[in-house]
């Protein structure tokens, strides 16, 4: 069975508690509250491409413990196809996430099951990605099997959306391979040298991203929208207001929503404002996945503007 969106990446359990404010280095805080989740920069972003309308399938790699043996069935539950999930022994990846009263969140990420994903992982799994429309990338798995990923998917005329994050520096092969180069601020200052803050210096920054090799790049901004850099030019569109109770997927949403919309053949503006009201309504909710909107539910959310910078 072929997939439109192929995701290679990061399956991993939250461990998310909640406190006041996020803790200093050394100081121990009282939190409010603990939960488990499912997440993973890649899982996330799977399960909001298949919510928000595409046929989707993952790549990737679980524990052979008790955390793998829930996850799966739950992204299956999201309409995922897991065949090109590899069970391996070991722990599954895990996240440990602390979110404040005020939404934002700190995050450490140990890989576990997530550090065996391979080329050969892709070579055996190579007749979804020449079926796919879309092959989607983040760097929660080794950088080599990223590039890699990447190469066969460009190679073989898909659209490739790469999410560049935890952030880390690149090698321009892989930048290369970005139809779609997807940073925060964080990331595409790491990726540039380059200082990010307002609007016209992530411009710029978008600017230098495309001249480093990515043929479009979108940088989000979290509150103030995205800015994208294109062969047409630079634009900035706003995001939807509303009261961010957790930011922790608000990006993976993006990316699914961005992915979704490609496939259906959205042109650029569009699909960045569907991405946007998606990620604007995860962050109302509680946690990564579950926060995580349908499509019927962005459809009568309202879709931001474009402006010219």
């Amino acid at each position: 069975m072929t997939r439109d969106v192929v995701v290679v990446g990061s399956i991993n359990m939250d461990l998310v508690a909640r406190a006041p404010r996020l803790p200093i280095p050394g100081e121990t805080l009282s939190g409010s509250s603990f939960a488990t989740s499912p997440g993973g920069k890649g899982a996330n972003q799977a399960v909001a491409a298949s919510r928000l309308g595409a046929g989707t399938a993952m790549i990737g790699c679980l524990g052979q413990d008790a955390f793998g043996a829930v996850l799966r069935p739950l992204l299956e539950q999201d309409g995922v196809d897991t065949g090109a999930v590899r069970a391996v022994a070991g722990s599954t990846g895990v996240a440990l996430v602390v979110v404040d009263e005020a939404g934002r969140n700190g995050i450490v990420v140990v890989p576990g099951a997530n550090a065996e994903l391979s080329p050969a992982d892709v070579d055996r799994n190579g007749s979804l990605i020449s079926g796919a429309r879309v092959v989607a990338l983040q760097l929660e798995t080794p950088l080599p099997t990223v590039l890699y990923a990447a190469e066969r998917a460009r190679g073989e005329g898909k659209t490739v959306v790469l999410n560049p994050a935890p952030a880390q520096p690149l090698p321009s092969r892989l930048l290369a391979c970005a139809d779609y180069l997807v940073p925060n601020e964080i990331e595409a200052a790491m990726l540039t040298g380059q200082e990010v803050g307002e609007l016209e210096s992530a411009a710029r920054a978008a600017e230098a991203l495309r001249a480093m090799g990515a043929r479009n790049v979108i940088i989000t901004l979290g509150e103030r929208g995205v800015v994208w850099a294109t062969p047409q030019g630079t634009r900035h569109v706003p995001a939807p207001r509303v009261k961010a109770v957790d930011t922790t997927a608000a990006g993976d949403t993006f990316i699914g929503g961005l992915c979704a919309a490609l496939v259906a053949g959205k042109d650029l503006a569009s699909a960045v404002g569907f991405a946007q009201a998606a990620a604007a309504l995860s962050v109302t909710r509680v946690g990564a996945q579950p926060s995580i909107p349908y499509e019927r539910e962005v459809e009568t959310c309202c879709l931001p503007g474009e402006s010219a910078l």
